[in-house]
C-alpha cells in the first residue's frame, strides 16, 4: 500500500520543474493512478486542508484514494496516524521527504521513499516504452489450407 504526502510531492515537483504550472493536484493523482495500474498496487494520497470546493476532478481515479486532512489537521498527522494504526506496517510505502514521516515509517518498519526519488521513478516507469510481442503466426505465415481458402475466396488459382 502506497501512502503519499500529496503537498510534499507537489512541492518537490514544482521545485524540480521550476514553476507551479507543471502539474496540478488532479494531474498528479492521475499520474500516480497510471503507475499503480502498471504495478497492480493500491494507494492513497493525502493533501492538506479541505481541498478545492469542486472535487469532481478527483472522480474516477483508479487504484488511488484521494483525501484531504481537513482544516483541523494536516496531512503529516493523518499519515502518521495511518502508519500507527496499520496492522501490517511492513507492507506500507510512505512517500514524503518530510523527516517526521520518514522517521515514523522507519519506526514501524514501513518503507520510506523521498518524494524526489518517487517522482523520478514514476516518470521513468510511465515513459518506458512497452514492446509488443509479435505473434509467431506472423513469422510463420499462413498454412497451405488457409492459402487455398483465400485463393478460392478471391477466385484465384495457384
Amino acid at each position: 500500500m502506497l501512502i503519499i504526502d500529496g503537498n510534499n510531492l507537489l512541492h518537490t515537483i514544482y521545485k524540480t520543474a521550476g514553476d507551479t504550472e507543471s502539474i496540478s493536484d488532479v494531474g498528479l493523482c492521475r499520474a500516480v493512478s497510471r503507475l499503480l495500474g502498471l504495478t497492480g498496487e493500491k494507494g492513497e494520497i493525502i493533501f492538506d486542508g479541505s481541498g478545492p470546493p469542486d472535487k469532481s476532478g478527483f472522480d474516477h481515479i483508479a487504484n488511488l484514494e484521494v483525501s484531504f486532512s481537513g482544516l483541523s489537521s494536516d496531512s503529516d498527522t493523518v499519515i502518521e496516524d495511518k502508519i500507527r494504526a496499520s496492522t501490517a506496517p511492513r507492507s506500507l510505502t510512505i512517500v514524503s521527504s518530510d523527516r517526521r514521516l520518514r522517521r515514523a515509517a522507519r519506526a514501524r518498519k514501513a518503507t520510506a521513499v523521498k518524494s524526489e526519488n518517487f517522482w523520478v521513478d514514476l516518470q521513468r516507469q510511465l515513459n518506458r516504452k512497452t514492446t509488443v510481442k509479435e505473434p509467431a503466426e506472423k513469422r510463420r505465415g499462413i498454412s497451405d489450407s488457409e492459402t487455398k481458402q483465400w485463393l478460392d475466396f478471391f477466385g484465384l488459382e495457384q
